[in-house]
């Protein structure tokens, strides 16, 4: 089971990070990513990493302003989100899944969302 935490009310340009925290299973060596979907928008790729922490990718529109990074002691992936848009605002979701995948439906593992709202 997945769950994200971290979200909340934020003015732009400020910073939020996001944790998901892993139990019942460690997801061995899956990729583990973050998604994002703004109301009445398709489910939208964040960012991702490999198990060792080695590989990250992420979506141009937050390139330079997120990082994503993990803990696999403490079997936690965390989203550091910082210059804020409201552009950004969207409910936000981990997932795990087997492929360096941008695409949602490549996931098999999905923690419930975390609200990130971000005020002008």
């Amino acid at each position: 089971q997945l769950q994200a935490s971290g979200g909340g009310l934020v003015q732009a340009g400020g910073s939020l990070r996001l944790s998901c925290t892993a139990s019942g299973a460690t997801y061995g060596t899956y990729y583990r990513g973050w998604f994002r979907q703004a109301p009445g928008k398709d489910c939208d790729f964040v960012a991702l990493i490999n198990w060792r922490g080695t590989y990250t990718a992420y979506a141009d529109s937050v390139k330079g302003r997120f990082t994503i990074s993990r803990d696999n002691a403490k079997n936690t992936v965390d989203l550091q989100m910082n210059s804020l848009k409201p552009e950004d605002t969207a409910v936000y979701y981990c997932a795990a899944g087997p492929n360096p995948s941008v695409q949602p439906n490549q996931y098999a593992y999905w923690g419930q969302g975390t609200q990130v709202t971000v005020s002008s």
